[in-house]
Order: C-alpha cells, then sequence, then structure tokens
C-alpha cells in the first residue's frame, strides 16, 4: 500500500489474551491521549507564567458491533465481566487487528487490562436482517503499531 493511501474493504479482528476470538463488523471510539498538566510560576519581576506539560496517558472506551451468534469465547468473557465482582480477575489485554482487503494485517491496536462496561442489543425484529450487539469496552492503556 502506498503512502497515503486508504484502506477499503477492512476486516477487524478481535484477539482475546493470545485466542483470535473473531472477525466483527464495526470498531468505534479508538482514541488515545495525555493529559495536560498546567504548572506556574512567578519570575522574579513577579510575573506569573503558565507551563503546560504532557501528564500520564489516559485510558478510554470502544464499542465493538458484532453478531450475537459469535464468538463464544468472547461471549463467555463479557458475561464474565459483567456479573464478577473482582475486576482485576476479569481484566485481559485486547488486540485488535485492521486487516486490508488480502486479508493481512496492517494495523494493530493493543488495549491493557480491558473490560466489558456495558452491552447493547439492538431491537429484535423479525422482518430485519441479522441481530447485533453493541459491547463496550473499557482499557486502560492503548498502543497503536503498524503490521
Amino acid at each position: 500500500m502506498a503512502i497515503g493511501d486508504t484502506i477499503s474493504g477492512s476486516t477487524f479482528v478481535v484477539d482475546l489474551g493470545k485466542f483470535e476470538v473473531e472477525t466483527v463488523q464495526q470498531v468505534c471510539g479508538l482514541s488515545f491521549g495525555m493529559d495536560t498538566v498546567e504548572i506556574k510560576e512567578v519570575t522574579r519581576a513577579g510575573e506569573v507564567l503558565v507551563r503546560r506539560q504532557a501528564g500520564s496517558r489516559r485510558g478510554g472506551e470502544i464499542t465493538i458491533t458484532r453478531g450475537v451468534d459469535r464468538s463464544q469465547v468472547f461471549t463467555d468473557w463479557i458475561q464474565k465481566t459483567m456479573t464478577k465482582r473482582d475486576m482485576d480477575d476479569v481484566r485481559e489485554d485486547i488486540t485488535l487487528m485492521v486487516l486490508g482487503p488480502d486479508k493481512k494485517p496492517v494495523k494493530r491496536v493493543h488495549l491493557s487490562r480491558a473490560w466489558a462496561s456495558g452491552w447493547h442489543r439492538d431491537a429484535l425484529d423479525a422482518a430485519n436482517g441479522p441481530v447485533n450487539e453493541a459491547v463496550t469496552i473499557a482499557y486502560e492503556d492503548i498502543v497503536v503499531e503498524d503490521a
């Protein structure tokens, strides 16, 4: 792929721990950032200087949309994180892989100490197509790398 090309026809794969668990329809909300810390100083002349510097990295949330009949391993992990009180026991490192049209990895997004923090299912309507669910995943840190 040439520099500046966009990826079309991509596939998104979720790896839970070390195992590829499923291909999903959509991933929303991928972002990362750092807190900004303001430091105020007073010069010898009595002027107040405000300096800004980088603070700690922020965690975040993403939403994964998938069919309800997908990976049982991922479903079990989602249910476990929603019902278990010991969050340290259920947090997992997750990797989202973006595959190009040739099914080769283009990007990897590593989410550290992630857990399912929300779940939503589309309306159940017999006249419509497949039923999807959206899972909100909270994480403590994110690392994005080219494949």
